[in-house]
C-alpha cells in the first residue's frame, strides 16, 4: 500500500508540474535514487548513498535490484555505527556495505521466489560489491542471509524505478 501511495504521489506531482508548465506528462518512475529520495523511510539510506558518492552510480541505466534498508534497519546497528560510517575517512567501507545491497539485473519478487524454489529452498545472489547473499523463504517471507550470518526480511517488494527495482528490507546486510 505504501509503495502505491508513494508512486501515486510522485505521479500526481509530475502531472501537476506538467500542467503548470504545459509540458507532456511523464509517468515513468524516477531512478532508484529518485524513488528512495522521495520516500521518508529511506532518508538514512539516501544520506549514506550521498556520503559514499554512489548517487551517480545508482542513477545509470542499470538495471539493478536494490535490497534497500529502511531507516529502522539502520537503527538496529550498534549505536554510533551510522555516524562513523558517514565520516569521509570511512567512505570506502560505506561504499562496500552499500554496494553489497545491489544486484546487477532486475529481479522482481516473483523471480526471486521462483529461483529459491528452483534451487531447492535457497538461492545465492551475487552482489555488485563482489559478495553474496542467500535468499530463502522462512514462514512465508523471503529472507536474505548475509556473509556474516545475519538475516534480513524483505518487507516491501517490487518498487519500480526507471533503472531497476527496489525491495525494502528490515535489517542492514553486511559483507565479510
Amino acid at each position: 500500500m505504501k509503495k502505491i501511495l508513494a508512486f501515486t504521489f510522485l505521479a500526481l506531482v509530475s502531472l501537476q508540474s506538467s500542467f503548470a508548465s504545459n509540458q507532456p506528462v511523464n509517468t515513468d518512475p524516477p531512478s532508484i535514487v529518485g524513488v528512495a529520495s522521495a520516500n521518508e523511510n529511506f532518508t538514512t539510506l539516501v544520506a549514506a548513498v550521498k556520503a559514499a558518492d554512489l548517487a551517480k552510480t545508482l542513477d545509470v541505466d542499470g538495471p539493478f535490484t536494490v535490497f534497500a534498508p529502511v531507516n529502522t534497519a539502520f537503527d538496529k546497528l550498534p549505536e554510533g555505527t551510522v555516524a562513523t560510517l558517514l565520516k569521509p575517512e570511512n567512505k570506502s567501507m560505506l561504499a562496500s556495505i552499500l554496494t553489497y545491497h545491489v544486484v546487477k539485473g532486475e529481479f522482481k519478487a516473483a523471480d526471486v521466489i521462483a529461483a529459491i524454489k528452483k534451487n531447492k529452498g535457497s538461492f545465492t545472489i551475487p552482489t555488485i560489491q563482489g559478495g553474496q547473499l542467500v535468499a530463502s523463504i522462512v514462514d512465508g517471507k523471503v529472507v536474505l542471509k548475509d556473509e556474516k550470518g545475519g538475516m534480513s526480511t524483505i518487507i516491501i517488494t517490487d518498487v519500480a524505478a526507471s533503472n531497476g527495482v527496489i525491495h525494502a528490507i528490515d535489517t542492514v546486510v553486511m559483507p565479510k
